[in-house]
């Protein structure tokens, strides 16, 4: 059981990677993996919209935030490999290859994927974190106390 846990935990992790990298990016290491897989739709590209829930302090009761806008995609290898794709927004691309790159991670070919598409794209998240930590850290103000010569 444990070792499903692990499986289903990678899988989060390429799958929220792939759902949260810009379009640009993902198409460039896409081009880059020079990977052409025969596939069939089991859910072509399509928009819709989704309720975002939100919670006071993690712990609240539920409330519902607003709605997102969201496009998923499902795609089927021609080995039978399923993949599936929810990406925010209205962009049909980023969601047919990331259900592309899901469902190739499921495969013999999951180390080249991961070598020349996630490992790629997680190192542009962790580069933009960093800039966006050391420019908040710029605006960082140090509140102390000096001592009066009162006492």
């Amino acid at each position: 059981m444990e070792e499903m846990n692990d499986r289903n935990a990678a899988r989060k992790a390429w799958m929220s990677l792939l759902a949260k990298s810009d379009t640009s990016t993902l198409t460039q290491v896409w081009g880059a993996l020079g990977i052409a897989p025969d596939f069939s739709y089991l859910r072509a590209p399509e928009i819709g919209g989704v309720m975002v829930r939100g919670r006071a302090g993690a712990v609240g009761a539920a409330f519902n935030l607003g709605e997102m806008t969201v496009t998923r995609c499902s795609v089927k290898l021609a080995s039978g490999v399923v993949g599936h794709a929810y990406v925010q927004g209205r962009d049909k691309e980023q969601a047919r290859i990331a259900a592309l790159v899901d469902a190739l991670m499921q495969t013999k070919d999951a180390a080249v994927v991961q070598a020349t598409v996630i490992d790629p794209l997680a190192e542009i998240r962790r580069s933009s974190q960093a800039s966006r930590a050391a420019k908040a850290a710029a605006t960082k103000v140090d509140f102390f106390t000096m001592v009066r010569g009162e006492d």
